[in-house]
């Protein structure tokens, strides 16, 4: 039975829908990313799981328990970070994290945690003195440090240099292989391919693609890319009108990249071969997870994205 189940999820903002008709679960133990562009719903998806906001339609259960009218008992079990939180101003760390672990029967040590997320000399200065990266790595800490069953992280590493993001992830790895359920909305590719077992994929309010990160990238229409320098210049068009190429680009260097399918590989040397053309520093790989979420989730510009997921929360 799934730990989190999500079923007909529908939110609206006046005359905007935010989550049209959404249906999720979620495995005990499993690390789930939530991907999508800005106004796409990921983060009123996730404070609808949280109790934080209150669905206009369909329902949601965690653990069997409905998050709204069973938001006290969630708060033993379950861990939230959000994109957007605050704290007193005048708290300092030392006192923010031993606040959260009073709400748990069992909590991991607080300063150990601070000091593994980069924080640990910070322990005494107050949450308004405080960087908006050393913010970030806080409300990770607040989250994690109940030692909670399910753990809902919106924006996990936004604004951190590449060093503290391989911290933060190694807590959350630890997290996980402690039995946790993972949650994670993030814009972070590399992230959601390094943290998650599973990925769902969504726009407007609605899921375009789920499966692993691999099944992302083999749903794309050309789910392989292929570089080289040509030594003569070869017209895109020649490229383009080969079946399964989807896009040729130019590159610094006279180098051309392009998407294609696996057959169109071969196609694709077959004519520069009648060409004349020798392609040197020649690269075929998988696509990346990035052209995959550009291409699943082309749309159009999102509808004034920030009036969806940067709403504030409700409180109920």
């Amino acid at each position: 039975m799934p730990v989190i189940e999500v079923r007909d999820l529908r939110k609206t903002y006046g005359s905007t829908v935010a989550v049209d008709h959404l249906s999720l679960d979620v495995a005990e133990g499993e690390v789930i990313g939530v991907l999508g562009p800005n106004g796409s719903g990921k983060t009123t998806t996730v404070e609808c799981i949280a109790g934080l906001r209150r669905p206009d339609a369909g329902s949601v259960r965690v653990d069997g328990l409905d998050p709204v009218a069973d938001r006290r008992a969630l708060t033993s079990f379950v861990g939230v970070q959000l994109q957007q939180a605050g704290l007193q101003a005048k708290l300092t760390v030392r006192e923010a994290l031993a606040l959260y672990a009073s709400f748990h029967a069992a909590p991991v040590d607080g300063v150990a945690l601070a000091e593994r997320l980069g924080i640990g000399a910070k322990l005494d200065d107050r949450y308004d003195d405080l960087s908006g990266g050393q913010k970030q790595r806080l409300a990770v800490a607040l989250a994690l440090v109940g030692r909670p069953r399910i753990a809902l992280l919106d924006e996990l590493t936004t604004g951190l240099d590449p060093r503290s993001r391989r911290g933060v992830w190694e807590v959350v790895e630890e997290a996980r292989d402690g039995g946790a359920t993972v949650v994670l909305v993030t814009h972070f590719m590399e992230e959601a391919q390094h943290l998650c077992d599973r990925l769902v994929l969504i726009s407007e309010g609605r899921i375009v693609a789920e499966g692993t990160p691999r099944d992302i990238i083999g749903q794309t229409g050309a789910p392989t890319t292929m570089s080289f320098t040509p030594s003569s210049p070869v017209p895109p068009d020649a490229l383009t009108l080969i079946e399964g190429v989807s896009d040729v680009r130019a590159r610094e260097g006279d180098r051309v990249e392009l998407n294609l399918t696996d057959p169109a590989v071969l196609q694709v040397l077959e004519l520069l071969r009648a060409r004349g053309v020798e392609p040197t520093r020649l690269r075929v790989e998988d696509s990346t997870l990035d052209n995959a979420f550009l291409d699943l989730t082309a749309t159009g510009e999102p509808e004034d994205a920030a009036s969806l997921d940067d709403t504030e929360a409700e409180v109920s």
